[in-house]
């Protein structure tokens, strides 16, 4: 009888596991590179190293003040919506979260 399960084994999940996790990042990055054209009015790039620093920029051209804000809020509610999906939780509880942190991330020297 063979043993298909082996110490060795378990480490190989786990590398795969994180091979699929950086092929999945580097599509994902690559689609947020292919986004952004010369038909884009507004965007917002955050980018995060040590799992703590964060560093975001946020470019856009409107007409107007009003239109600039509404591009605002609009990257801001896709956002929240795109993390309230990920983790399977309502968009409120997400708005709550991020507030929190924001609040955090400015009381740090």
């Amino acid at each position: 009888m063979s043993d298909d399960f082996s110490d060795d084994g378990a480490a190989d999940e786990t590398e795969t596991e994180e091979t699929a996790g950086d092929v999945e990042y580097a599509e994902r990055l690559e689609n947020a590179r292919q986004l952004i054209d010369e038909e884009t009015t507004a965007c917002y790039v955050g980018v995060v190293r040590d799992g703590r620093e964060v560093d975001s920029t946020f470019a856009q051209q409107a007409g107007d003040a009003q239109e600039e804000g509404m591009q605002a809020l609009s990257l801001l509610a896709s956002h929240l919506r795109l993390v309230a999906d990920e983790a399977g939780v309502d968009y409120t509880t997400v708005a709550g979260d991020a507030a929190t942190l924001a609040e955090q991330l400015d009381e740090e020297p």
